[in-house]
């Protein structure tokens, strides 16, 4: 039997799910920028303070002091709310941060289920996207189709896969994410350049 993506990333130790969910929220973050850069709401560095602390908490456990709380309230206060934006970037900019505090809930409970929550937010801020934008003017069988075959929809899913396919390799040997690992899984965000809707990186 072939496991769907959420499956897989249920049956990685909690560890390794914590990487892939900081990956995946990475990887949106610009959309969030880019909002914050047109419009001058909100203010990004929470978001990257607190994927900056995971990230370290992700390889040194309980070795680093992490308020999640705290990082949790602090992400939520430069939250935007689709009231009083009448622009489509506001939702994958809300869609970034409820997954950064959807991965700090999850790191707070030591509950795989948010973590795994992170993927799907990720999936679905893609698909809201291309409804409001590419799928506004079709029918409901159109829009299906758009949401079956885009580009950006097979990306997300090959994105997810791929990151999946090394950490489950790693997991296999190693208990623990090491520093190096989480060096690379940091760097490769840097590397595809984009984020999850096609946010080129170097907009910011």
């Amino acid at each position: 039997m072939v496991l769907n993506t959420f499956e897989r990333i249920r049956a990685l130790p909690l560890a390794y799910q914590t990487v892939m969910a900081l990956y995946l929220c990475q990887r949106m973050v610009p959309n969030y920028e880019l909002f914050h850069h047109v419009t001058g709401f909100g203010d990004p560095k929470p978001l990257q303070g607190a994927l900056s602390a995971c990230w370290d908490w992700a390889w040194q456990g309980k070795a680093v002091k992490v308020n999640f709380s705290r990082w949790q309230e602090k992400v939520d206060e430069v939250t935007p709310s689709e009231h009083g934006h009448d622009m489509l970037g506001v939702y994958p900019a809300m869609d970034a941060c409820t997954a950064i505090s959807t991965l700090l809930q999850g790191l707070m409970d030591q509950n795989s289920a948010d973590l795994v929550s992170v993927a799907k937010v990720s999936q679905a801020s893609v698909a809201k996207f291309l409804e409001l934008t590419e799928g506004a003017e079709m029918d409901a069988q159109e829009r299906r189709k758009l949401l079956r075959e885009h580009e950006l929809v097979q990306y997300e899913i090959e994105v997810q896969q791929a990151i999946l396919n090394y950490l489950e390799t790693l997991a296999a040997t190693q208990a623990q994410p090491s520093q190096e690992l989480v060096r690379q899984v940091r760097d490769m965000v840097a590397d595809e350049g984009v984020s999850n809707i096609g946010v080129s990186m170097a907009d910011e």
